[in-house]
This record gives structure tokens, C-alpha cells and sequence, in this order.
């Protein structure tokens, strides 16, 4: 088996037929699709079963409501294929790209694709898991779904039951086991934003798990990438009296530019608690919506 494809299903009568077609016309014989219906009290159960029905390629999985992490757990557990990709069940694949993409495979352990209007990507390669993670700033793209990994990567690795932003806490543990990663331009995944949704309605508590996850991560903390981790620092203390979590960091102002730098200077001289005080009125501080 060549692919393993993992769809979890919840509430999404609407565009379930949309995602699972686009998936079924990817042009490659060699793959399953896990369907996992995670307890979805519409008609979700009766729509996967037709699916199985009308495609042997396709697999069910039903099962009591246990979140997102516990759906791709429960198919990565049963996927048979030497690679395995995740599709969220609201979204859609362009036409061909699966194809595309596993001619790149051999040599890679995860390979990156676009993601619709919000990610293009250029046809990089990376030997070096941390020169991945900063320059394409991958910590701001950990999303699961636009990528296809080897699956041996997930042999001793899932997603965390119970905590949102999950994506966060996992990619750097898959990473930690690649040696090689590429981003390509080939290929897209069409996201549709959920205005609903956890990345659109998360609170203080939520976002603290987003700045935790990054912060245990292990992974390296450029310039850059700790101004990011400033701005959920920031949205989690305006909403909650957590303590401040992001440590302290002396910034090199010459390798930011316009806003950020300005940011970075005033970070340097009020320091982080200050500037979390004062952040709320001060427009350089507005934030760009999560996605």
C-alpha cells in the first residue's frame, strides 16, 4: 500500500462529499482512505458507510467522540500505507496532487505542499530539520493536513488527546525523527476557513496551550520566531492572569524589519511584562488573525 490517506468526520454534512471526491480523483490507485466518524450525531455515520460502499479504497472507522487527535490516532494506528497524509473533512484537494507529490518521496521524509491563497511554497530541500523550521518559519504552517509524511515517522509519535493546536505539539516530534525535508511548489490544498472554529474562537486558556506548545517544543528560537511567540504571549496575558511563560530574550533589532523591528526595539528596552501591559494601546501591536 503506497498511501494512507486519514479524514476524520464530525458535523460536516455539508462538505464531507466535497472532500472525499476530491480525494478519490487524486489519480492514485494505490492508497486508502480512512474515514473516521468520531461520533458525529447528523448523518456524517450513514454518508461514510455509502462511501465504503461505493469505493473499495475507502475504510470506516466509527467510534464514540473523542476529538480531532483521537480520530487521526485511531486511523494511524490501522493505516497500512508506507505513507500517510491527513485531510481535514471541511476542506478539499486540488486535482493531481497527490500524484505529484509522491514522486518527490523517496528521497523525503515529510514533504510540503501549498495550502490555497494563504501558503505558497517554493522547491526546497532541507538535510537540516532546523534550517527547515526557521527559514520557511514553519512554526507558523504546522498544519497537519498539507503535508505527506512517511509513516514510520508516527511509529512512536500521536496526536496529543486534550489539548487544541495539536498540529503544534506534533510536527516538532516528527521532525525530530526526519532527515530529510522538502517544500514544493507542486500541488494545493484548499483550506476553508471556519469562522467558528478553534484557531477563530480561541480564548486566553486556549492560546496558552499554543504558546506551550511552542515553547516545549525543542526547537531552535530565531529572532523572528520569538517576536511570534511575543504576540500570542501577549493575547494570552490580555485575556487570562497566567504568569508570563515566554522567557527573557536580548534581540538582535538588525535582523527584523519595519513593525517587528520597531516591536523588537521596545521589547528590548520595556522588557516583556511591560509590554504586555501596554500592547492594548498601541496599534503596532495588532495582531494578524491565526489560521
Amino acid at each position: 500500500m503506497k498511501l494512507s490517506i486519514v479524514i476524520p468526520v464530525y458535523r460536516v454534512e455539508a462538505t464531507l462529499d466535497r472532500c472525499v471526491e476530491s480525494v478519490l480523483g487524486q489519480d492514485v490507485d494505490d492508497m486508502e482512505v480512512i474515514l473516521v466518524d468520531d461520533g458525529s450525531p447528523d448523518n456524517c455515520p450513514k454518508m461514510c458507510d455509502d462511501w465504503a460502499e461505493r469505493d473499495v479504497r475507502i475504510r470506516v472507522i466509527h467510534k464514540e467522540n473523542g476529538g480531532l487527535s483521537d480520530a487521526r490516532n485511531v486511523a494511524i494506528d490501522i493505516a497500512k500505507g508506507d505513507y500517510i497524509t491527513f485531510v481535514d473533512s471541511d476542506d478539499w484537494m486540488e486535482t493531481g496532487t497527490y500524484k505529484a507529490i509522491l514522486k518527490l518521496m523517496d528521497d523525503d521524509d515529510i514533504v510540503e505542499f501549498p495550502v490555497a491563497r494563504r501558503l505558497p511554497l517554493s522547491d526546497r530541500s532541507y538535510d537540516n530539520i532546523d534550517d527547515y523550521w526557521l527559514t520557511e518559519q514553519a512554526y507558523t504552517h504546522t498544519f497537519a493536513c498539507n503535508k505527506i509524511y512517511r509513516r514510520s515517522l508516527f511509529d512512536d509519535v500521536c496526536y496529543p488527546k486534550g489539548k487544541v493546536f495539536e498540529d503544534v505539539y506534533t510536527l516538532p516530534l516528527l521532525l525530530r525523527k526526519a532527515k530529510r525535508v522538502s517544500t514544493t511548489s507542486q500541488g494545493c490544498y484548499h483550506y476553508e476557513w471556519n469562522p467558528s472554529g478553534i484557531t477563530a474562537t480561541a480564548d486566553g486558556e486556549k492560546l496558552a496551550m499554543l504558546l506551550e506548545a511552542h515553547l516545549t517544543s525543542g526547537m531552535p528560537i530565531d529572532d523572528s520566531y520569538y517576536m511570534y511567540l511575543v504576540n500570542i504571549q501577549i493575547d494570552v496575558r490580555e485575556q487570562t492572569e497566567k504568569p508570563l511563560i515566554l522567557p527573557k530574550k536580548k534581540l538582535n533589532v538588525s535582523n527584523l524589519k519595519g513593525k517587528q523591528k520597531l516591536k523588537a526595539i521596545l521589547l528590548n528596552f520595556l522588557g516583556i511584562s511591560i509590554l504586555c501591559r501596554i500592547s492594548k494601546f498601541i496599534h503596532l501591536f495588532k495582531k494578524p488573525s491565526r489560521w
